[in-house]
């Protein structure tokens, strides 16, 4: 398909089916939606096997944030602050915006360091995929306002990943989404994927305003504001013709922009924390099942599904196709010395036995039940152990671990967990 052919069925697909890239709600107050929305994803986030070692430094600056002296500061500092930024896309001040550096002061204050420590991990990569599709790069901390920089967040209404993709957008940007592989959560992929996105609803909307906020509520959504507005095309003036959601989106993202940017003027001088552990990554051609990767590099399975959330089962199909394994350093070379009998051992197992794997479930984050009464999940959530769990559900603990194939104790925050099937 040649690249005009391709723009011009991406765009009759996204305008006339494409549902909105994360949750729109309608009622409720916009502030609270995306408090909600980000400390359910950085919860999610510090639970992860990497990065659990950090989450008792909550707060790891030289003061507490003043929220009173915040208050005090006069509009024309905070707008003179966001005029002095290099961006291409207008950092417009006002109430609305103010409202959301208040939040994101709050809320991050106590998370700066693990949000600064990612940006030095992530940005590099996404400064690299935004310049490639001739994206502004300050979109790089949009992923902050999607997830929270986290690969594994899921919204209630199914969009996975850093960036939030919805199955359908993903598919149509070449994420693979099946029973064994979410490419969503696929950083790279899923990165250079958003980057494409966004700049073809510049090109639909030629304003990188409207793009963004496209990119939340969908373009049918910004088509129906603009002709609700009699024809405008600003995005400020369509303001209230928009979902609840996507009239905070805006302000959210500029509010993110300066908080990155200015957290010392506000007295926050967070930590350096670095990442735990240093990776590399091969491609593979052959199918790997994750337990042999596992036993012959001594890696825990939380840690090397941590490394490769993209994998929904123990499972790599890499022999239809070049995929990636994403190990510590320290680990790579012990897998290549044995890769030989992993693969082996992985098509024997194979061969005996197929892979059984679970159906993409598109639903929310809170335990779901199938219409035929079958499969049921629970979403783990903080304080909660696999004693409590499966106290809740009537089943033994040895039950719940035989229904995920889990081998230890531990458990995640945002881990699904089958309790009936």
């Amino acid at each position: 398909m040649n690249v005009r052919l391709h723009y011009i069925t991406v765009m009759l697909m996204m305008l006339v089916a494409m549902p909105s890239m994360a949750q729109v709600e309608p009622e409720g107050d916009e502030v609270e939606m995306m408090t909600k929305r980000y400390t359910e994803a950085y919860d999610s986030l510090i639970g992860s096997y990497y990065l659990r070692e950090f989450s008792h430094s909550r707060l790891l600056s030289s003061r507490e944030l003043s929220l009173d002296e915040f208050d005090a500061l006069p509009d024309s500092v905070i707008a003179a602050r966001l005029a002095a930024l290099h961006t291409v896309i207008p950092m417009t001040f006002n109430s609305e915006v103010r409202s959301y550096i208040r939040f994101y002061l709050k809320y991050m204050s106590r998370r700066l360091d693990v949000m600064l420590s990612l940006s030095q991990y992530y940005h590099p990569l996404f400064e690299d995929a935004l310049s490639r599709y001739e994206v502004p790069e300050e979109l790089k901390y949009l992923s902050i306002v999607e997830s929270a920089m986290n690969p594994m967040a899921t919204s209630r209404v199914g969009a996975a990943g850093l960036w939030q993709f919805m199955y359908s957008t993903g598919k149509i940007y070449g994420l693979e989404v099946n029973s064994v592989v979410d490419e969503r959560r696929d950083v790279v992929k899923s990165t250079y994927a958003a980057a494409h996105f966004l700049s073809d609803l510049h090109r639909v909307f030629g304003d990188w305003t409207l793009a963004i906020a496209a990119y939340n509520c969908g373009p049918g959504n910004i088509n129906k504001a603009m002709a609700r507005s009699g024809g405008k095309r600003d995005f400020w003036e369509i303001y209230y013709f928009l979902p609840r959601e996507t009239r905070g989106y805006i302000p959210a993202f500029i509010a993110v922009t300066y908080v990155m940017n200015y957290y010392r003027d506000h007295g926050l001088r967070p930590q350096e924390v670095k990442m735990p552990v240093q990776t590399d990554t091969l491609m593979l051609n052959r199918d790997v099942l994750l337990t042999y990767v596992e036993e012959f590099t001594g890696l825990e399975a939380n840690a090397l599904h941590s490394l490769n959330p993209q994998y929904r089962a123990d499972y790599i199909p890499a022999a239809s196709g070049s995929y990636p394994l994403c190990l510590p350093v320290s680990k790579l070379e012990v897998f290549i010395a044995n890769q030989d009998t992993i693969y082996a051992r992985s098509q024997d197992s194979l061969s005996r036995r197929p892979l059984k794997v679970e159906p993409v479930k598109q639903a929310s984050a809170k335990g779901s039940k199938g219409k035929s009464g079958g499969d049921r999940y629970h979403t783990v959530k903080k304080g909660e152990t696999l004693s409590s769990i499966s106290r809740k559900y009537g089943i033994t603990v040895q039950k719940l671990k035989k229904l995920n194939g889990l081998k230890r104790d531990q458990i995640n925050v945002g881990q699904h967990l089958k309790v009936r099937g």
